[in-house]
Formats: structure tokens, C-alpha cells, sequence
């Protein structure tokens, strides 16, 4: 297993960190450990940001819009 220090925490940090700890009922260092297995650990390849957005907000439900008829072809865009 590999060892890490860490160097130049803030003391605040140290007690937050020490208080998240407590409330997992882990140790510091098991904290740290669960921490960093979860921001290293890889996402669901399915995933990305538009389906979790409907996922999130899926629930609310949607509007239904009425769409126009298109009556002419759409035109050419030109760039001078």
C-alpha cells in the first residue's frame, strides 16, 4: 500500500475534516481515505451532464409548446 503526506493544511480544514470523521464514525485518516477513493473513482460511462440535468429535474415534469407550421424553406446563412 502507498503512504501520502499531506503538508501545510490549514487548521480549519484539520477540524472540519476531523469533524466530518466523527460523523461518519470513522477516523481522520479513514475519512481522507473515503475522500479520495470517491473523487478518483469513475463515473457511470452512461453518464454525462444533460442526462443528469433530466434526471434531476424529470420529476418537475415538462411543458408541452406548440411548434408553428414552417411556411418557407429556411434561408442561407452567408458570411461576409
Amino acid at each position: 500500500m502507498a503512504v501520502i503526506t499531506v503538508r501545510n493544511l490549514d487548521d480549519h480544514i484539520k477540524q472540519r475534516l476531523r469533524v466530518r470523521a466523527a460523523r461518519h464514525g470513522r477516523s481522520m485518516e479513514a475519512e481522507v481515505r473515503a475522500i479520495i477513493v470517491d473523487a478518483v473513482s469513475e463515473e457511470d460511462p452512461g453518464e454525462n451532464f444533460l442526462m443528469a440535468l433530466h434526471r434531476r429535474f424529470a420529476e418537475v415534469g415538462g411543458v408541452d409548446l406548440e411548434l408553428p407550421e414552417r411556411n418557407s424553406t429556411p434561408r442561407v446563412v452567408e458570411f461576409d
